[in-house]
């Protein structure tokens, strides 16, 4: 499983033209979930997220969690994460996990995710034609490989 994380100012998320999800100073995340991917992916996955600390503190120093800046989450899945480029011009997504896997895993790690930071996070449409809009403040972008921990 890999994620994208970007620290963000704001953000919003539409789907056919309809505003679907909104948040402000937080986290981004786009996650790819691989064919071999499991619940212990998942797991360590929302350990780091939700240690991750990457917020200024008073001195301006990357040292504060989400949490300790009452940041909110928006977590949007993204097949194309793990598209095989090696060969061609075209994009390979063998490597995707396919719907019936995916969204079971998609959703406990909405679920996992929200218990860790103790509130509701804001998500995407599994499989929709979605558009992201959003400030990365730094910018900051931290990718999180499961399956290279």
């Amino acid at each position: 499983m890999i994620s994208v994380i970007q620290r963000v100012s704001a953000a919003q998320l539409h789907i056919e033209g309809n505003l679907h999800a909104s948040i402000g100073k937080g986290f981004v995340i786009l996650v790819g979930i691989h064919v071999d991917d499991t619940e212990v992916d998942v797991d360590y996955l929302v350990g780091k997220i939700h240690g991750l600390r990457i917020f200024s503190d008073e001195a301006g120093k990357m040292n504060l969690s989400l949490e300790q800046v009452s940041g909110e989450i928006l977590l949007v899945s993204q097949f194309t994460l793990y598209a095989d480029t090696r060969k061609g011009n075209r994009p390979s997504y063998m490597s995707s996990a396919r719907p019936e896997t995916a969204i079971p895993l998609y959703e406990l790690m909405i679920q996992k995710l929200s218990k860790a930071i103790g509130s509701t996070i804001q998500t995407g449409e599994f499989g929709a034609n979605m558009q992201v809009s959003l400030c990365n403040d730094g910018p900051v972008t931290i990718i999180i490989d499961s399956k290279n921990p």
